[in-house]
């Protein structure tokens, strides 16, 4: 009889735990921050998305942050039920740049914890065009009656790089000529050679990714 009293409260223990520790999976729509990188500089028309990895010589005067929206969904599973915390693993697919009429995705995946206040923390790799980077974020749950309203706010550091380009040359064959007697084969003669223009000259460029700063809200029903 006792083992069994001791199974049933166990049961409504693991109950309560999850009665208190809500899953928020479900949509997210937010805003983001990106920094004066080539990926933000796309984003606001100044730069082609073939030069974004080849670079353009102008692109420390036309670099400059950007502000876009975003949309996704967020994945999640939890591990370590403990009481008052769990441990969660999220996914998080986002796109931004929609409402300029351009396609921005990333995809991350994030380990924390949430607690049953409603607040959390997580970490992880983030995959987007400008490559792989960390992702480290922070929320808290609003509730509104049977609603779960999170909040969370997340930043991916930059990573610095430089692309670079070679020396550009047209070539203009130039025929030789014979020289002052009218006879090839003196020494006088004007030999036959390519003439070298350069077209556009060598640069490199020292760039950062940029920073991504960004705030989402989802919606979530309790089960």
């Amino acid at each position: 009889m006792k083992r069994l009293i001791t199974i049933v409260a166990l049961t409504l223990m693991c109950f309560s735990v999850n009665a208190q520790i809500q899953s928020l999976e479900g949509p997210r729509c937010g805003m983001v921050y990106i920094s004066a990188s080539p990926g933000s500089t796309f984003l606001n028309g100044d730069l082609l998305l073939d030069d974004i990895y080849d670079g353009v010589s102008n692109y420390d005067d036309i670099a400059k942050g950007a502000i876009t929206s975003l949309y996704g969904w967020q994945f999640e599973s939890r591990f370590a039920d403990g009481g008052n915390v769990t441990g969660i693993v999220e996914w998080i697919a986002l796109v931004g740049g929609m409402e300029k009429g351009k396609f921005l995705p990333s995809l991350s995946s994030m380990v924390g914890a949430r607690t049953a206040s409603g607040f959390e923390f997580a970490l992880g790799p983030n995959l987007s065009l400008s490559g792989v980077g960390m992702v480290f974020g922070v929320g808290y749950n609003f509730k509104s009656g049977k609603l779960n309203i999170p909040v969370n706010i997340a930043f991916v550091p930059g990573r610095k790089g430089t692309f670079s380009k070679e020396a550009e040359y047209d070539y203009n064959y130039v025929n030789g000529n014979p020289g002052d007697d009218g006879e090839w084969g003196t020494d006088d003669d004007i030999e036959s050679y390519q003439e070298e223009i350069l077209i556009e000259p060598a640069y490199e460029i020292a760039y950062n990714s940029g920073s991504r700063f960004s705030i989402t809200v989802g919606f979530n029903l309790v089960k």
